[in-house]
């Protein structure tokens, strides 16, 4: 067993009967029970696919024999799951704990647990700190309680978005000069990421990554579709890009814009809005109710503005809270 990381969820501190072990991707099924049963509680449904679980534990990011920590009850049934997963080769690590309604006892071992094992992916790294974040729904009060004992503090709000789509929705016309292209196309990929990486460098959370990174990143998730990749190009140079996916298909018919980048030089012509309105008319054609994304609401450009121009409402909030250690 690990070191410290493990105290905390060692055999000897669990309530009698239970046992602790690593994730495997075999336990997607019954992980995504779990997180559904705690979403519901909290926002009224499930928020997350048997897909999206698997995504995490495929994730390239993360080690499934370090990185995360399932605990059971004596009957078998899966009553915690908590991971920490680093963000790039930053300082940054992504942490969550869920933790059966039945089994709170479980709790401050576990986010003592994370904790640890954030310190010590940065640590592995060459940081002396890490900085933690965890996504928390604006609803769940208890476990917002949770994270500010433990020193957490709210850094920053995502707005989850929804165009719906009610209608035929017609693709815009492209402003003069520009062309689209589409991410079946090695070479549209890696104009994808250059964009995205430029367009980002202000963003909360924002950590470079080189092409071959952000590929696996995205190439391990089973949402992930290439041709919903577009680079808009103005003069044959690489201007702006927009990368759907179908994170929200199975559950909801609903298409995901993941990435939407416009180079600081051509903000404020059009091209933002022209890739989302050019995205709607796609989902709209592959039958989809609506599409989703999430916006920064303290984001350095004005997107919360932009998304609500083109008629998108707000459904969900989730803040993310952070702890430096």
């Amino acid at each position: 067993m690990d070191t410290a990381m493990d105290t905390a969820t060692d055999t000897a501190t669990l309530p009698t009967g239970y046992r602790t072990r690593r994730p495997t991707v075999e336990d997607a099924p019954a992980i995504h029970e779990l997180i559904s049963l705690c979403d519901t509680r909290v926002i009224g449904k499930a928020d997350m696919t048997l897909d999206d679980v698997a995504d995490q534990l495929n994730e390239p990011a993360f080690d499934r024999e370090r990185d995360g920590w399932l605990v059971h009850e004596p009957g078998g049934r899966l009553v915690a799951w908590a991971w920490a997963c680093r963000k790039g080769a930053g300082a940054g690590v992504e942490i969550d704990v869920v933790v059966h309604p039945d089994a709170q006892s479980l709790t401050g071992g576990l986010w003592d647990t994370v904790t640890g094992r954030a310190r010590q992916i940065t640590a592995t790294l060459g940081h002396d700190h890490a900085v933690l974040d965890i996504g928390l729904y604006r609803e769940d009060s208890g476990k917002r309680a949770v994270a500010a004992a433990r020193g957490f503090a709210p850094a920053t709000s995502f707005i989850r978005m929804l165009a719906d789509h009610s209608g035929p929705v017609a693709a815009p016309e492209p402003p003069p000069g520009l062309t689209l292209h589409d991410g079946t196309a090695q070479e549209v990929r890696r104009q994808g990421h250059a964009v995205q990486q430029a367009g980002f460098t202000e963003h909360f959370g924002f950590t470079p990554k080189g092409f071959d990174e952000w590929f696996a990143d995205l190439d391990a998730s089973a949402s992930t579709d290439w041709s919903q990749l577009l680079v808009a190009r103005l003069g044959g140079e690489p201007v702006a890009m927009l990368l759907g996916s179908d994170m929200f298909a199975g559950d909801e018919n609903c298409g995901y814009v993941r990435q939407l980048a416009v180079l600081p030089a051509y903000r404020g012509r059009g091209l933002g809005r022209f890739l989302l309105r050019t995205a709607f008319a796609a989902d709209v054609r592959r039958g989809r109710a609506g599409t989703y994304l999430h916006v920064d609401a303290n984001n350095s450009t004005p997107a919360l503005d932009l998304y609500l121009s083109v008629g998108m409402r707000q459904v969900l909030a989730i803040d993310v809270w952070r702890r430096t250690v």
